[in-house]
């Protein structure tokens, strides 16, 4: 378990062994439940690098215990297996923190790319500090600011707006900045694009420096 352990979270016991034996040959530790609070005791008690999170457990579902695990300041990385494609931005628009979506069914190779991707967002180790207008980015200890205030990211939205920030003035589509900071391209994607800019600006408010260049895409711009 080299990259750490991984904690999945599914309760049909086939599609769990297949997800621990690809996220295994990629080097992680894996540790399985079935249930929404045996997982929410397994992030307390293993710390796990990143949870992989079925939405639709039965008694307390995926969405309940990502809501649980931020309301207790717990931000470690959550990819959400969802069965319907059409519930990716009600999910992701609850304020839920959910760092990125698969939907069933689905690659188990392209499920540990989507886990080393995240984790590579959520990597710290660079000492670098960004601003643009009052909004500033300690890329070192992962840290958002907003003037004097703090802001809680999760990893996914911090590498989101530290890129954009990183290329001040810069226009992307929504492809390019799917494929630079998701590391993947898909048309189809590209929804969830939309909706953790649509999150960042709820969690900046007059202060995000997120501007939207209609028909191309977004840039990060004081003015």
């Amino acid at each position: 378990m080299e990259r750490g352990l991984v904690l999945v979270v599914e309760d049909e016991p086939a599609i769990a062994e297949l997800v621990a034996l690809y996220l295994r040959r990629d080097g992680f530790g894996v540790h399985l439940e079935s249930s929404g609070d045996a997982a929410l005791a397994a992030v307390r008690s293993l710390s796990p690098v990143a949870v992989v999170l079925d939405v639709g457990l039965p008694g307390m579902n995926g969405i309940e215990v990502c809501r649980a695990l931020r309301a207790a300041g717990d931000w470690t990385p959550v990819l959400f297996v969802t069965a319907r494609d059409d519930e990716v931005d009600r999910l992701l628009g609850l304020e839920l923190g959910a760092d990125d979506y698969i939907t069933k069914p689905f690659s188990p190779r392209e499920l540990a790319l989507r886990v080393r991707t995240v984790l590579r967002r959520s990597s710290g180790g660079v000492s670098d500090v960004l601003q643009v207008g009052s909004v500033r980015l300690d890329v070192g200890e992962r840290r958002a600011f907003a003037g004097a205030d703090e802001v809680s990211l999760t990893s996914t939205e911090f590498g989101l707006l530290s890129y954009l920030m990183k290329h001040p003035r810069q226009v992307f589509s929504r492809e390019q900045l799917l494929s630079a900071v998701w590391g993947y391209s898909s048309v189809a994607g590209t929804r969830t694009v939309d909706v953790h800019i649509a999150q960042l600006r709820a969690k900046f408010g007059a202060s995000s420096p997120i501007r939207t260049v209609r028909g191309v895409g977004y840039s990060a711009d004081a003015s």
